[in-house]
């Protein structure tokens, strides 16, 4: 009976010591400290930097993206040819006088790219230094919808190029144009602007008066940096700088 009773105190003992000692460990152990939500600082976006707890807030607005009509024109980026530089406008395309027959422009200017009309100026200036004679303009920069509208009355890439591809009048560094005298009468060239046949073309055998003008004309516009094409004796462009096909359309007043 006596072993009995001292079997059970030493358990007893052993579970109370257990305890204690458990107790004791567990008040030596480091409980880790509870962050704050308020503390936690917003993790940044490497591309943007900006929070990504705040981004619907921190984003700025998305910026208008304006169309080719919205744009305010650069005026450094144009020059305007007119009477008062000494030329004579005879702007077909704002006209019926024209191979289609109907207006194309809405009215009548001509505007080339500044590089372009400076060394139009100075053509300008020689043919009437050493001949005498002027310049008539036909045609000038053509605006990509004006293209379109003459693609649209002539879709035939042999006589008016795509306006995906774009020709060097939309451009604003291709001119057509023809000499006139001191009286204002235009010199005979062999045909009319816009003729479509071999006779417009530069090689056709003309008598030699015609020859004569042509190559006046040529020689004058290729010695200030214009190049000429094979099938339009009235066709120049500007090989000295390139620019980008352009939808600006010029008010009408």
């Amino acid at each position: 009976m006596v072993t009995n009773t001292l079997n059970i105190k030493n358990v007893i003992f052993i579970v109370i010591l257990t305890v204690v000692l458990g107790c004791k460990n567990d008040s030596q152990r480091v409980t880790p400290k509870t962050q704050d939500v308020n503390e936690i600082k917003p993790k940044e976006s490497l591309d943007t930097g900006i929070s990504e707890n705040n981004v619907q807030e921190d984003v700025p607005e998305p910026m208008e993206i304006k169309t080719e009509k919205s744009k305010s024109v650069d005026e450094s980026s144009w020059s305007e040819l007119t009477a008062e530089d000494g030329y004579t406008l005879d702007i077909k395309y704002a006209t019926t006088d024209n191979f289609t027959k109907k207006i194309i422009y809405d009215c009548a200017k001509c505007y080339l790219r500044p590089e372009a009309a400076e060394k139009l100026q100075a053509v300008q200036l020689a043919l009437k230094e050493k001949f005498g004679y002027r310049i008539k303009l036909f045609d000038c920069f053509r605006p990509r919808p004006f293209q379109q509208r003459l693609w649209d009355i002539m879709p035939d890439p042999n006589y008016v190029t795509p306006p995906h591809k774009g020709s060097m009048h939309s451009r604003g560094m291709a001119v057509d144009l023809t000499l006139v005298d001191q009286s204002g009468k235009e010199l005979d060239m062999g045909t009319e602007f816009d003729f479509f046949g071999p006779e417009a073309h530069q090689g056709y055998n003309h008598s030699d008066a015609v020859k004569r003008n042509r190559w006046i004309l040529k020689s004058t516009m290729e010695k200030h940096g214009f190049g000429s094409i094979r099938t339009e004796w009235w066709h120049y462009s500007y090989k000295g700088k390139s620019w980008p096909l352009d939808e600006w359309v010029w008010e009408c007043e």
